[in-house]
């Protein structure tokens, strides 16, 4: 389960960049930073917390595992918390590139 975690975390990384990409970073005169500057940083952090809390809960498993003494409830709810933030992004992630889908395809 870890390895199919950090395959999917890694596979919205590589369709975030690629509509970032498609949508082009020129910086906007006068700011200096690109545009969606603060998007790109509020979906970074979210992206690295969702893996702060994949690795937390993997940890505890795996502790929970080796035998070592765990609260078992602490286990369960870091497991949900992590699998929770993930689907949570996944479903930020789709819902941006059905926008940007959409947006795409609209004749000027």
């Amino acid at each position: 389960m870890k390895v199919d975690n950090s395959f999917q975390i890694n596979q919205a990384l590589q369709q975030l960049r690629e509509v970032a990409a498609q949508a082009g970073n020129e910086p906007v005169s006068g700011r200096g930073e690109a545009p969606g500057a603060d998007f790109t940083r509020l979906m970074r952090e979210a992206l690295e917390n969702v893996n702060g809390l994949q690795q937390t809960s993997s940890a505890m498993t795996d502790a929970v595992a080796r035998g070592e003494e765990v609260n078992l409830t602490e286990v369960m709810v870091a497991t949900q918390k992590s699998r929770v933030a993930f689907e949570a992004l996944k479903e930020t992630r789709n819902r941006l590139l059905e926008a940007y889908q959409e947006v795409s395809n609209m004749q000027v």
